[in-house]
């Protein structure tokens, strides 16, 4: 069954996947119920590029938006290792909600760890995940900056006027943007010498009457159902107390080492979750499909084939012990370096991505039929390269970190 195995089972290498310990917050027949509820309207938001809404709100019926909200303002105060279960869990049902789920995770596993966050909001938001299933991202893309990990300033500008500030400017990529309570948006002062920072936009009632327009431009070949739409700020006021720290550009160095590991490890979960349905999907044909020339047998009696899902066996385990061991790491207080996180997105994503071309292969044009799922894993597997920091920065800075070690 492809929900019915938790998404990192005790066996093989249970201790160093971290099974023993506490329980997880999150019971794992809720996240496998849930994933196979999403997977029977994924194709359908797929082909729509339409915005799961009934997901997030059965997420929040089910309390897993506030997982790692603290439990003094009514979150479950889960770690990196139950993150990480929810997202590649839901992750095998309906991908792009994981997504939206990731970005909303890691700002709320930082929103007490360092200034980027404004001090007043810090406990709103955490409240308003527990108990309107409140949703936050990071707007930071730009048309002519691209990802600010490759430096630049942002056009969007924030203007002083008495009492906050007035931003404008345009954001893409503005995933879960249908949804989102809290648009946390990454901006420059238009001051002589700019100074760059995170303001908070409370949706409030509509994001029109605030001076915000989303233009329902998303039109990828994978992740379609995320709502990663174009969003327009023109002089939307937010009052001085939504800002966070405002620094000089270079002032903002790379994520700390914990912040860097939230982001590999659950990155890189959605995409192993995505190469997981494929295998999954893979088996079941495999022991479907009986073709005439093997008397009745089925292609899972074929030495070749069971030889090839071993090689996608072998990919995945690798992924298993990777995500776990860096989870349990972080819970336990001893993250590595950002670079051997950044090496574990870049290993992890490469062989989910592998794990599915070799799945296609094998199935030929039953696997790229869209009658089947697995072109649509293959679709939104593709898109674990889009994540920043890419492969080429990835590998550039493990190995400048060796050179200069």
């Amino acid at each position: 069954m492809p929900f019915d195995d938790p998404p990192f089972p005790a066996a093989p290498f249970g201790a160093v996947l971290g099974e023993a310990g506490t329980a997880p917050l999150a019971n794992p027949s809720l996240i496998a119920d849930l994933a196979a509820e999403f997977a029977l309207r994924a194709a359908e938001h797929d082909a729509a590029a339409s915005f799961p809404f009934e997901n997030f709100d059965r997420l929040r019926e089910s309390g897993l938006l506030a997982l790692v909200s603290p439990t003094a303002f009514g979150g479950k105060g889960g770690g990196l290792r139950d993150a990480l279960a929810v997202v590649n869990g839901i992750a095998r049902g309906e991908p792009s909600t994981a997504l939206v789920l990731v970005l909303h995770y890691v700002i709320h596993s930082q929103l007490w760890r360092g200034p980027a966050w404004a001090e007043a909001l810090r406990e709103p938001i955490a409240r308003s995940a527990a108990t309107d299933g409140g949703l936050i991202n990071i707007l930071r893309v730009e048309p002519e900056l691209g990802t600010p990990h490759r430096g630049g300033l942002p056009a969007t500008v924030a203007r002083k006027v008495p009492g906050g500030w007035l931003i404008s400017g345009t954001k893409i990529y503005s995933t879960g943007i249908p949804a989102l309570s809290w648009l946390g948006v990454w901006a420059r002062t238009d001051e002589a010498e700019p100074r760059v920072g995170t303001w908070v936009v409370p949706r409030g009632t509509g994001l029109a009457e605030q001076g915000i327009e989303v233009r329902e431009t998303w039109n990828h070949i994978g992740m379609r159902a995320s709502g990663s739409h174009e969003v327009v700020f023109t002089d939307v006021f937010v009052p001085d107390d939504h800002a966070g720290a405002l620094r000089p550009p270079a002032g903002w160095a790379a994520p700390d080492a914990v912040a860097t590991a939230w982001m590999a490890t659950l990155f890189s979960g959605v995409y192993d979750g995505v190469a997981r349905s494929a295998r999954n999907w893979l088996v079941g044909f495999l022991h479907a499909r009986k073709p005439t020339g093997l008397a009745g047998a089925s292609l899972a009696t074929v030495p070749r084939l069971q030889e090839a899902l071993g090689g996608i066996e072998a990919l995945l385990l690798t992924n298993r012990v990777l995500l776990r061991s860096l989870s349990v790491a972080v819970d336990g207080g001893t993250p590595p370096t950002s670079s051997d996180s950044l090496l574990v997105k870049y290993t992890v994503t490469n062989n989910a991505i592998d794990a599915v071309a070799r799945a296609l292969e094998i199935t030929g044009n039953p696997g790229l039929s869209r009658d089947n799922p697995l072109e649509r894993h293959h679709r939104d597997v593709l898109c674990a390269r889009v994540h920043a920091p890419q492969n080429d920065m990835i590998l550039t800075g493990a190995g400048r970190a060796a050179l200069t070690g």
